[in-house]
């Protein structure tokens, strides 16, 4: 029995030795942690500084703002990369009106690196305060100052309204270009006002022409419309708006 008392004491012994060494290794390496984490708060060579040339180095901004995504970080000036907040400032970068995506990484040891992919607009939107551009996800992009974009006209649309239901009338216009194919060239501005029943305004014969498209088979009934037209214009030359919803059939007004 004594032997056993013993032998169980020693046990115990070695169980709290092994616990007192692993309490210590703990203790030291969070010691250890807190001293490298002040080291990489206070150090002068990760200290951030936004307004040197190429800092944050901008990756993919093309036609947006550098001043709106520098904007972002600017009050990060003078802080350790480490300090700064990634995600967040991917969150504001995305606020922005030509920003699809986003990222943000840290490089060595004191630069930040934003990777941008941008908008594509797919038409000029006319609005009180002046022309903007407009992508398929119905965003409103203020136009580059040295951009240059050939693309149609979309009317229809209003700032005040709610992104979703531009998106739904950008989405009815590009049903109209991928069914019109080469012939969308042909409308010079497109009216979504209504996406189940589109306008086009186009020129024939060097006359100003509005087209009611409806909201479907647009290829068919414009074809339709160019091989009659001209014997429509022979016969009723004052004729500028046509209807053509229905199959087969064009309707004409003054």
């Amino acid at each position: 029995m004594a032997r056993e008392a013993k032998k169980s004491g020693g046990v115990r012994w070695r169980l709290w030795f092994g616990l007192a060494a692993l309490a210590s290794i703990c203790a030291g390496a969070g010691v250890a942690a807190l001293k490298v984490r002040r080291y990489a708060l206070t150090s002068d060579q990760f200290t951030f500084s936004a307004g040197l040339a190429g800092a944050p180095d901008i990756q993919g901004l093309a036609n947006g703002s550098q001043a709106k995504v520098l904007r972002v970080f600017a009050m990060d000036s003078g802080q350790s990369i480490f300090a700064i907040p990634l995600a967040e400032r991917r969150r504001r970068l995305l606020a922005i009106d030509w920003v699809a995506d986003a990222s943000v990484s840290r490089v060595w040891p004191n630069r930040l690196l934003v990777r941008i992919r941008e908008r594509t607009p797919v038409a000029f939107v006319p609005l009180r305060t002046g022309a903007v551009l407009i992508d398929a996800d119905g965003v409103l992009l203020e136009p580059p100052l040295l951009g240059q974009f050939q693309l149609p006209v979309l009317t229809g649309v209003r700032e005040d309204e709610p992104e979703a239901a531009r998106r739904e009338r950008v989405a009815a216009f590009l049903r109209f270009q991928k069914d019109m194919g080469a012939l969308a060239q042909d409308a010079f501005e497109v009216d979504v006002a209504d996406p189940g029943n589109l306008l086009i305004f186009t020129r024939a014969s060097g006359r100003l022409l509005t087209l009611r498209m409806g909201g479907g088979e647009f290829a068919r009934h414009y074809r339709n419309f160019l091989n009659h037209y001209p014997e429509i214009e022979k016969g009723s030359p004052e004729m500028g708006t046509f209807d053509l919803r229905w199959d087969g059939r064009i309707l004409a007004k003054k």
